[in-house]
């Protein structure tokens, strides 16, 4: 009996420890330790995020993309450990992040706490990376670098870090826009004048699998002067991802599903956070990939990159490469890319928009279209009355298959 006592009291013990637990030093858990309902998977599929054992969020490094928290956060203190499970792991850590992945990026505008495995050292080491603690900006935001540096980036100042399978601690100190990283109990690097300084927390998704653990946090009182509307991260609730980077779960070849077999042909194809369609020798030249809906009365995110062409082989005319159907109709697109047309709403027909990527913001309602590019509106809103009566809108890329690439879509309703 004594015996059978002895191995409940350390089952529990170590069920216990399995959680961070809330300390009088004021940190309490970042999560729950047992799902991740209390996180927000902002452009990975299903499974890329999960929790394999009790108190560790297992990443399985695909796609690239990020996880994290719902609500922002100024100044605090976090704590986590870190390992990742093959040589050569690539990850990190996302402080004062943004809701969602930048224009054109899988990844969130953040200033990044990189989490990279030894093994991803080659000849140059150190003249632009190390594998013990960088910290830099990313995709917009900015700081000035601690010691030494290239650019904006924050070299350690000793090499820490052990390499895989072997947990790692990091400490991250954020106040007043000064971040501060130590790396296995010391400290090593960091920058000061960060922006933005206060955002979201996430965990970065790069191609490696790569394991979280005893993730905990310390909240710090508000700074005397509150960050700007410029040095916070918007709030942006509601959005839903569209495509998991993955596959083509949830697309289809029809706008609706019907009987028989709709899955998308292999011309379309996932290319990690990037979709394209890349018509075959014997097939179509052009596809549309259909998104289920209803999409009445929503917000859609949609970035595109039209194709350069090299040099010496530009067209006479500006070409067609795409277009989006809209609102239930199937007829023709209600918006083209990269030439003027009679069909839709054309979009960057400059030959100067040709080669970067364009974000795409939509507001549809029963009547009426509202498109922004680059967060300008392009045109006025427009009347629509197409389909009005139906309340199951499909969505529908148009691509013609020379070199198109679609990225980073989201829906969320209308906001009021």
């Amino acid at each position: 009996m004594k015996l059978f006592s002895l191995i409940a009291c350390l089952s529990c013990l170590t069920l216990v420890s399995a959680f961070p637990q809330s300390d009088s030093g004021g940190f309490h858990p970042l999560w729950n330790g047992t799902d991740l309902s209390e996180w927000v998977n902002v452009n990975g599929a299903p499974e890329t995020w999960s929790v394999t054992e009790p108190g560790v969020i297992h990443c399985t490094g695909k796609p690239i993309c990020a996880l994290r928290t719902p609500r922002l956060y100024e100044n605090f203190i976090l704590e986590l450990e870190w390992r990742h499970l093959k040589s050569g792991g690539n990850a990190g850590v996302f402080i004062w992040s943004s809701a969602l992945a930048a224009r054109g990026q899988p990844f969130l505008r953040a200033i990044e706490v990189q989490v990279l495995d030894h093994g991803y050292n080659s000849k140059g080491k150190n003249e632009w990376y190390t594998t013990h603690g960088d910290v830099f900006p990313i995709h917009g935001s900015t700081m000035e670098p601690f010691g030494r540096h290239n650019g904006q980036r924050s070299f350690p100042s000793e090499e820490r870090s052990k390499p895989s399978p072997e947990w790692n601690h990091y400490r991250i100190d954020c106040r007043d826009g000064v971040l501060r990283l130590s790396v296995n109990g010391r400290e090593v690097s960091g920058g000061e004048k960060c922006v933005w300084r206060k955002g979201h927390i996430g965990l970065e998704s790069e191609g490696s699998p790569v394991e979280f653990r005893n993730l905990r946090i310390q909240e710090l009182p508000p700074s005397a002067t509150p960050p700007t509307a410029d040095q916070s991260a918007p709030l942006e609730p509601g959005w839903r991802q569209l495509y998991n980077g993955v596959d083509l779960r949830g697309w289809l070849s029809t706008p609706a599903p019907v009987a028989g077999k709709t899955e998308l042909p292999d011309a379309w194809e996932s290319k990690d956070w990037r979709l394209v369609f890349t018509p075959r020798e014997s097939g179509p030249t052009s596809g549309v990939a259909w998104a289920s809906g209803p999409f009445a009365d929503v917000e859609l995110i949609i970035d595109v990159r039209l194709p350069k062409p090299a040099e010496g082989k530009e067209a006479a005319e500006p070409e067609l490469e795409g277009g989006l159907m809209l609102g239930g109709g199937t007829e023709g697109p209600s918006i083209v890319f990269g030439a003027p047309s009679r069909q839709g709403l054309a979009l960057l027909t400059d030959p100067a928009d040709r080669g970067g990527w364009h974000r795409l913001h939509l507001q549809m309602t029963k009547d009426k279209l509202a498109v922004q590019v680059d967060g300008q509106p392009a045109g006025e809103t427009l009347g629509y009355e197409r389909n009005a009566g139906r309340s199951d809108w499909p969505l529908g890329l148009v691509d013609f298959g020379r070199g198109m690439e679609w990225a980073n879509l989201y829906v969320r309703p209308v906001l009021p």
